[in-house]
């Protein structure tokens, strides 16, 4: 049983490296969702005349403004189903998670008394 118990802490420890990373990822995709509609705002403020660039490395590339707009729109759209995903992934991780800290303080209360019957 003791045994089964360091497997059980080693792949919870595990399961917590993860879901830092998940975490991590999703502030990750939040400031990028803030900043691409950062972006549409300042696109709305534009009349039809003006001209954009694009930063494609360190050249400046004049592109359509339709153009632009759109891949902000798409981008804005993956950013958006990537944070869904994210937040499904951690909050079925989280759940994993719960269970199996359930499962461990239980195996921790048996060994426990296995080693100390009187108490």
């Amino acid at each position: 049983m003791e045994k089964k118990f360091e497997a059980d802490v080693k792949a919870f420890e595990t399961m917590n490296k993860e879901y830092t990373t998940l975490v991590s990822n999703r502030q990750t995709l939040e400031s990028q969702l803030k900043e691409n509609e950062l972006v549409q705002k300042e696109f709305e403020l534009l009349d039809d005349e003006a001209t954009v660039y694009k930063l494609i490395g360190p050249v400046l590339v004049k592109q359509e403004q339709p153009e632009a707009k759109a891949n902000v729109k798409k981008r804005l759209e993956f950013i958006r189903g990537e944070i869904d995903r994210a937040e499904k992934s951690i909050k079925d991780l989280s759940a994993k998670m719960d269970k199996t800290k359930m499962e461990l303080m239980a195996m921790q209360s048996e060994i426990q008394k296995r080693k100390n019957p009187s108490a």
